[in-house]
């Protein structure tokens, strides 16, 4: 009996869908015709066994049992999935082949592979386990993914980083959330106080950003704008560009900050010969911003419709699994592989029927064009997020998949349009010695942007065509004051820009030059969650748009370590954890470092000086007093086992 194991029950539906008829359906599984079944997990069906799994004495909330770090590690049943491991282990043993159909990323691999294991099969049988990996739930997708089995084993690798992932952000999340909540409790706040290898930085980037806003204080700074007139009464204006000499009066962005300066500049250049230095034409060429990730789906999504992270995440699931319109929508790639690309123009006919309004643009799409996002190389398990094959209605969808299918379609179909063009021209000018620079920009050719955006309307009026060494003449000069400008608070989109660009905000030099581009804060399918977590719990809080800490968000940072609330450790993670999905790091040392460094933390933690958490005294805590927490098995009101599983 050969079994196939989906990571849901709608994706066994679509596996089921492109198998022999009749079948018969039971609970927890499907039988096909020659004897062999489909079955499913529900996502996760186990989980890491709690601390008082390891030991009475840890019910208990104290000091100096920490840092808790098991020798045997344990899993668990997840509540409400007894029923459903029970099923699949019984079939995993009666299976004489066992195809892996889980998620195609590293998380997915473990959620299968562990219940594999956890039914306590023989090596031999294990190793000859295949995997299917299914992007698309449309039956021409699943039938193709079914017809390119390889072997499990292939993926092991993606197994151990991921569960290495697990019981590291368990080993830290457990640990230093035990060990701040014990401590705020001291200072008279009861409040859980959460610590997480992924939330906490992200909280720390919120509050530095808070502080920075609530400390700046604005400066004038000055300009000087040159009104030059040329022999034929053509008038232009150039920019001032200060010189080396002037560097003593300006800050770190170049900005002159003395009035006197910038006034004496406007004197000297009154009435004044302006030499053309150079008068450069430039055409250039845009091409389209590749296909979505979900995590750039997410942040165009929030500064077009003002969605959250969390809200894009949840419609696409839906268009995924119950319209199927879009392939796996939990992907970190923006490339797609190039045997696609065939399908490019049937994607196109079906776009036609499902977006009516779009129509005139549909029609206008070049299916030859091959743009750069056709690359194998760059291809892992899953790509970037497209329309499939499904006909539907678009009109009939809810509002919110409704502008997402919409936008997912439009920057695939950006792949085949034109390029943008425009053309750049730049004058430089020598006026008493100082510089001046004149720039435009005109557009050529809009391309793929009038899918996409609306561009901002050029000035009619260009520069004018000057030959290099002409004598114009300046013929006023202009004072230009203006005001330093805080930084902006975080919002949806800006918070997730970070997340995925976290190399910005790492301090140490040599983890920014080493991590890629993929790396980030949490990952494509976590980060959503991270950001909601972060509000449950009590340390972030909106205005409109804006998001900024809490009083306990922000006294929580500042009494943490800077190495746990800066990016640069969970950084170096996703960098460990990849190097392991790629065999060329192992489990074992990543652990042992792990170790090493919570080890030095949990000391800090109990060492911290008393006044460090006294600003949450009179503080309520979000929800019930710590001491008021009973310990009822998978209840929100919990402090330790069941709110401490993602410490992430």
């Amino acid at each position: 009996m050969k079994l196939y194991i989906a990571e849901k029950p709608s994706l066994a539906r679509a596996i089921a869908e492109v198998m022999p008829k009749p079948q018969q359906k039971a609970e927890g599984m499907i039988t096909l015709p020659n004897g062999d079944c489909i079955s499913w997990c529900i996502g996760h069906l186990l989980e890491q066994a709690e601390p008082d799994h390891y030991g009475e004495q840890y019910k208990k909330w104290r000091l100096e049992h920490l840092p808790i770090a098991p020798n045997d590690w344990q899993l668990k049943a997840k509540k409400g999935t007894v029923k459903q491991l029970s099923i699949l282990k019984k079939l995993i043993k009666k299976a004489s082949q066992i195809v892996h159909a889980g998620d195609p990323d590293r998380e997915g691999q473990l959620l299968v592979d562990e219940v594999i294991n956890h039914a306590g099969i023989s090596q031999t049988k294990r190793q000859q386990v295949q995997r299917c990996l299914i992007n698309d739930l449309n039956p021409s997708a699943v039938k193709q993914a079914l017809a390119n089995l390889r072997s499990n084993q292939d993926f092991i690798s993606l197994s151990i980083s991921a569960l290495a992932r697990s019981r590291a952000d368990w080993l830290y999340g457990m640990n230093m959330t035990r060990a701040y909540t014990i401590q705020g409790q001291q200072a008279g706040y009861h409040g859980v106080l959460s610590v997480g290898r992924v939330q906490t930085p992200l909280l720390g980037l919120v509050v530095r950003r808070d502080l920075e806003i609530e400390n700046f204080v604005s400066k004038p700074f000055y300009e000087v704008l040159a009104h030059v007139q040329t022999n034929n009464n053509e008038t232009f204006t150039a920019k001032w560009l200060p010189s080396e000499a002037c560097l003593p009066y300006q800050d770190d962005q170049g900005r002159v900050l003395v009035k006197g300066l910038a006034e004496k500049v406007v004197e000297k250049i009154h009435q004044q010969p302006a030499k053309v230095l150079s008068n450069k034409q430039e055409k250039k060429r845009q091409a389209a911003p590749l296909p979505f990730s979900l995590s750039s789906l997410q942040i165009e999504a929030a500064k077009r419709f003002g969605m959250s992270a969390s809200q894009v995440l949840s419609s696409c699931q839906k268009l995924y699994e119950e319209y199927k319109l879009i392939t796996y929508p939990r992907s970190d790639c923006r490339h797609l592989p190039a045997d696609q690309f065939k399908q490019a123009s049937a994607i196109g006919q079906v776009l036609l029927q499902n977006l009516p309004p779009l129509q005139p643009l549909i029609q206008q799409a070049n299916w030859l064009q091959k743009s750069r996002c056709w690359n194998d190389k760059k291809v892992t398990a899953h790509h970037a997020i497209i329309p499939t094959l499904k006909t539907y209605n678009a009109d009939k969808l809810g509002a919110s998949e409704r502008k997402l299918y919409e936008l997912i379609s439009l920057q695939y179909l950006a792949q085949f349009f034109p390029d943008f063009e425009y053309q750049n021209q730049t004058i430089m000018l020598d006026i008493k010695g100082g510089q001046f620079c004149a720039k435009t920009k005109a557009t050529l050719n809009l391309g793929w942007k009038q899918l996409l955006s609306k561009p901002k309307q050029q000035a009619e009026v260009s520069l004018p065509i000057v030959k290099v060494g002409k004598i114009l003449t300046c013929d006023h000069g202009e004072l230009v004051e203006k005001n330093t400008q805080p930084p902006e608070h975080f919002t949806d989109a800006t918070l997730l820009a970070a997340m995925t660009g976290i190399g910005r905000y790492v301090i140490d030099a040599d983890l920014r030059k080493i991590l890629k581009d993929t790396d980030g804060l949490g990952t494509e399918a976590t980060r959503a969650s991270i950001i909601e977590l972060l509000f449950k719990r009590g340390f972030l809080q909106r205005s409109g748009k804006q998001i900024a800490a809490t009083v306990v968000g922000k006294a929580l940072i500042l009494s943490l370590p800077e190495t746990s609330t800066r990016p640069d450790m969970t950084a170096h993670w996703e960098y460990q954890l990849e190097k392991i999905c790629q065999k060329e790091a192992s489990y074992q040392h990543f652990m042992d470092q792990l170790l090493n460094q919570l080890n030095q933390l949990i000391e800090q933690a109990k060492h911290m000086p008393a006044s460090a958490l006294s600003q949450l005294k009179d503080v309520a805590p979000k929800k019930k007093p710590f001491r008021q927490y009973k310990r009822k098995t998978n209840t929100a009101k919990k402090p330790s086992r069941t709110k401490l599983k993602s410490n992430n």
